[in-house]
């Protein structure tokens, strides 16, 4: 029998590279291997953006579309919004009356994502975040563990989410018998894409190439990004790979055959980085045309997005009525 997975993305606007590398392009290959389950997060997205809940139903969309345009076949994989399966909400109601509050405090991507809102200060416990975002692993655990889980396909960053909805699950056997499996994390080769800029990708820093990029925005992007810092003039010897440089790493994964002969010219002074970057571009153009042709073709067809959904919904709301029925006879409640 197949393994199988539950992946989801929170509906915050059209995806990047940072998440394709980081996720999809690993689904993509999943998807051959394992039975998926595929979710909108779009409750997770309220935890942050409960200011501006009328932005999630259109992004829910445009998170469906990049799927589509990424690979994913919803013949094969079950793509839903996760508020559309409300099992998720009743087995999330039920851990947490199971989960200490200290496991949820000492959880570190709490800690940093409450920072980098402004939250808490460093070295501040998360004592001013509302209870959505602390209880964020417990309503996590619940989306992978109404399937039964085996796996999720995740960064290093959410590693701490698994093993703790491998905690939740083991205590939930341990007062109400074996039941939930305890899924494995499946990293990905490349947890962290830089930006434009050296640092993550991330939409909040503007330092992104989205997957709808057309060439002319692709090319006027690659030109602002970083380089090797050691190398202000064209004459000056590069060094890429010992130093860092963002564009030298795009290179190896969208242009890998010329690889060994631009890290040589590179390291001459015959390669300037203008030209470097005018290469990346047009193998980066080439990259993301099937991957427009999809979305393009996906959004042609009237009512298609609204079908996956539907189609997808249904499948994972047979799977969570199975698990909530066994929850509900373990544990005795209604």
């Amino acid at each position: 029998m197949k393994g199988r997975i539950l992946s989801g993305m929170r509906p915050t606007g059209k995806l990047h590279l940072g998440n394709y590398e980081g996720a999809l392009r690993n689904w993509v290959e999943l998807q051959e291997e394992y039975e998926m389950f595929c979710m909108i997060a779009d409750w997770h997205a309220l935890t942050t953006e409960y200011e501006h809940p009328e932005q999630i139903r259109a992004n829910v969309r445009e998170l469906v579309l990049d799927y589509l345009a990424a690979g994913l076949d919803p013949k094969r994989v079950a793509i839903f919004a996760q508020s559309d399966v409300k099992e998720h909400a009743e087995l999330h109601l039920l851990f947490s009356m199971i989960t200490p509050t200290p496991w949820l405090i000492r959880n570190p991507t709490i800690k940093e994502q409450a920072r980098d809102m402004g939250l808490i200060g460093e070295g501040e416990e998360v004592t001013k975040i509302n209870y959505g975002l602390l209880g964020y692993p417990v309503l996590q655990a619940a989306d992978i563990l109404i399937y039964r889980a085996n796996a999720v396909p995740v960064g290093e960053d959410q590693v701490p989410h698994i093993e703790l909805a491998r905690e939740i699950a083991r205590r939930f056997n341990y007062l109400y018998g074996g039941f939930f499996p305890e899924p494995e994390p499946i990293l990905t080769c490349v947890p962290k894409l830089p930006g434009l800029d050296g640092r993550k990708m991330s939409k909040s820093l503007g330092n992104v190439i989205y997957l709808s990029d057309l060439p002319k925005v692709v090319k006027e992007k690659v030109c602002t990004m970083f380089t090797d810092p050691m190398r202000i003039k064209k004459k000056d010897l590069g060094d890429p790979e010992a130093r860092g440089c963002p564009v030298f790493l795009y290179h190896k994964l969208y242009n890998s055959h010329e690889i060994a002969q631009i890290e040589e010219d590179c390291k001459a002074a015959v390669l300037g980085c203008v030209e470097c970057k005018g290469r990346l571009a047009e193998r980066l153009a080439e990259f993301l045309t099937p991957v427009q042709d999809r979305r393009r073709e996906a959004e042609a067809r009237e009512g298609y997005v609204e079908e996956v959904l539907k189609d997808g919904a249904k499948r994972a709301r047979s799977e969570a009525e199975r698990t909530m029925e066994g929850v509900r006879e373990r544990m005795g409640v209604g």
